[in-house]
């Protein structure tokens, strides 16, 4: 048998439970209201050392914007930065290894540049990441793709990709740099792209066919050049559909090869490493000698002069 509680207990108990609700609810608001959140950042969901190191990036307005997005992306992947021990830093690297080499020794970069800044600023005395030994990346050899195998990717793509396509394998642009460019950066009279504060924070003039601008240019010149009105993509968005596109098309080559592409083709013209590696916003020329690797005219008349 079930017993109840005579009225006047219930009553009390209920106004007691009332009564503790409301004193929680006005220390929720009390705290809410001396701490204000900030607007939804990149960095937001991230622990507080990393979120005060992607702001302190901000406000040195030394690195382009993509690193700062490329930092904020490993940050968030690790979770606890801030607070984590080599075995878990150690873990995160070896959940890592199904990622190409080459991504994951930029990561690594980030993470340590992370713990490099907590050192100099005595958050932490510590790099969890110190046992890890940074991967290996060898030269690739990159093979040119064929004029027809671009132009039958671009009569398959949708107008915004094509655009990005274009900007990468008739320009060189990396693909962060096709989302980021904007029509008020294209110069129609002399012909010139500008690249702003690209990789490393450096901006440079890249000049263009004329029928690129005009083939970019058939749906209109306000806004961003890929999407033709005035809201970009991030970089990952275009490079995520981008590549999806592409392999949906059936092409054996990704978004960046376009720029290996242009890097082929510019050498091959010109044979000068100083202007290619110019036009590409490599920062080494050491970089660049891959393409003159990849397509030599010496080379070719070496290998038929030692024939008999």
């Amino acid at each position: 048998m079930v017993h109840f509680a005579p009225l006047a207990e219930r009553d009390v108990a209920v106004e007691t439970l009332l009564r503790s609700l409301c004193h929680r609810l006005i220390l929720v608001a009390d705290y809410v209201y001396n701490h204000p959140t900030r607007s939804k950042t990149p960095g937001d969901d991230m622990d507080d050392l990393s979120s005060q190191h992607v702001d302190w990036l901000e406000r040195q307005n030394d690195r382009a914007p993509n690193t700062i997005v490329s930092r904020t992306r490993v940050l968030r992947s690790v979770g606890n930065p801030g607070t984590a021990t080599r075995e878990e830093i150690e873990a995160w690297w070896e959940s890592r290894a199904h990622l190409a080499t080459g991504t994951r020794a930029v990561d690594l970069s980030h993470l340590r540049d992370f713990y490099r800044w907590c050192q100099m600023y005595d958050h932490r005395a510590d790099d969890p990441s110190i046992r890890i030994r940074p991967p290996r990346v060898t030269n690739a050899v990159h093979r040119k793709i064929s004029n027809e195998a671009v132009r039958s990717l671009l009569a398959k793509l949708p107008r915004d990709l094509a655009r990005a396509t274009m900007l990468g394998a008739f320009a060189g642009l990396r693909v962060s740099e096709s989302a980021a460019l904007d029509w008020a950066d294209v110069d129609t009279g002399e012909d010139l792209l500008i690249v702003r504060e690209s990789k490393g924070g450096k901006s440079r003039i890249v000049p263009v066919s004329p029928e690129l601008i005009r083939l970019l240019g058939t749906d209109g010149t306000e806004g961003s050049v890929v999407t033709a009105n005035p809201e970009p993509y991030t970089a990952e968005q275009l490079q995520r559909r981008l590549n999806r596109a592409m392999r949906a098309a059936g092409v054996d080559f990704t978004s960046h090869d376009l720029r290996h592409r242009w890097g082929i083709a510019a050498y091959r013209a010109s044979n000068d490493l100083l202007a290619v590696a110019e036009m590409m916003g490599h920062s080494s020329i050491n970089t660049t000698r891959i393409y003159a690797s990849a397509d030599s005219e010496a080379k070719r008349r070496i290998a038929s002069a030692v024939m008999l």
